[in-house]
């Protein structure tokens, strides 16, 4: 679904042709924006300018208002999750072959010189999100494994239809020299039993989940990077969501046939009580967007069907 943070510099003095330091400064800023920009990614940089970032949230990349990124017509380079390897680390798992129900799920993460990776860096409170979805986008589960000296992750996940199943780990490796490498890499997992694929449920704004009401505003665009707002209501009044792993609610995107994967992060103050992110739709197709948000100490999920073109 990088957090950079991008440096403003000063003006230069006046000179004999304001017109055209001007012009220099304002083609200047584009560029950094246009660099700055990442399409549904993860992200991170500074506080809200309004004053600091609240208790439980940890500071995330503002792209600050809507532009158009210096690619158009994105066809899915900043996706994740399609392969089981990627810049030399391979998800590794135990098993792929299970049985309908909650189990176990066991894998390694290795590194370029071949062996267990132990290191990661805790990004969003955890240093591993891992995802569970059906091929038909159905069984959806954002999950966090724990690691063994060994470099070994379990979790316990519920494979509850037959079918095929797409795992995903989500991750920051540390090298050897210190360097942080984001990776997502998946792999598919047999459940055995006759597979009866759930239809994608119809475009809609507004969901119910666990008694709330969950709705939002805004509309993602190709190649253009543009706000989306989430809103929680319970007996139709607003609800104010907690913090949860570091930021006031998270959002993967998993896009059909393939099940590429993006997940991204909100700014870190709510707006008029809403979460707020920035997106990019990375293809035509069609999408389940799954919102995750907690109120009272308890996670809920909103899951969102999108489509783009025909």
């Amino acid at each position: 679904m990088a957090d950079t943070e991008t440096p403003v510099s000063k003006p230069r003095p006046r000179t004999a042709d304001p017109g055209g330091l001007r012009v220099g400064v304002i083609v200047g800023g584009l560029v950094i924006a246009l660099i700055a920009g990442f399409a549904l990614g993860k992200a991170m940089g500074s506080p809200s300018a309004s004053g600091g970032t609240p208790s439980g949230v940890t500071p995330t990349f503002n792209e600050a208002s809507p532009h158009t990124h210096a690619m158009t017509g994105m066809t899915g380079s900043e996706v994740g999750g399609l392969s089981i390897n990627a810049a030399g680390y391979t998800l590794v798992p135990k098993q792929t072959s299970f049985k309908t129900g909650v189990q176990d799920f066991r894998f390694l993460v290795t590194g370029p010189d071949g062996k267990p990776v132990s290191t990661f860096a805790v990004v969003h409170d955890r240093p591993l999100h891992f995802v569970l979805a059906r091929r038909d986008l159905s069984g959806y589960q954002h999950l966090h494994p724990t690691m063994a000296p060994d470099g070994t992750w379990s979790v316990q996940v519920n494979l509850a239809q037959p079918g095929i199943w797409r795992a995903i780990a989500d991750f920051t490796a540390i090298g050897a020299a210190g360097a942080q490498t984001a990776i997502t890499l998946g792999t598919d997992l047999t459940v055995a039993g006759s597979y009866q694929p759930t239809a994608v449920p119809a475009v809609a704004r507004q969901v119910s989940v666990d008694g709330y009401t969950v709705a939002y505003e805004g509309t993602l665009q190709l190649g253009a990077t543009s706000p989306v707002l989430f809103r929680v209501f319970s007996d139709g009044k607003p609800v104010t969501v907690d913090p949860y792993l570091g930021s006031y609610g998270h959002l993967v995107f998993l896009r059909e046939l393939d099940l590429a994967y993006v997940h991204t992060h909100p700014e870190t103050q709510l707006t008029g009580g809403a979460v707020k992110f920035w997106a990019t739709a990375p293809s035509t197709g069609t999408y389940r967007m799954f919102f995750d948000f907690q109120v009272s100490g308890k996670v809920h999920t909103a899951a969102f069907t999108l489509v783009f073109g025909n």
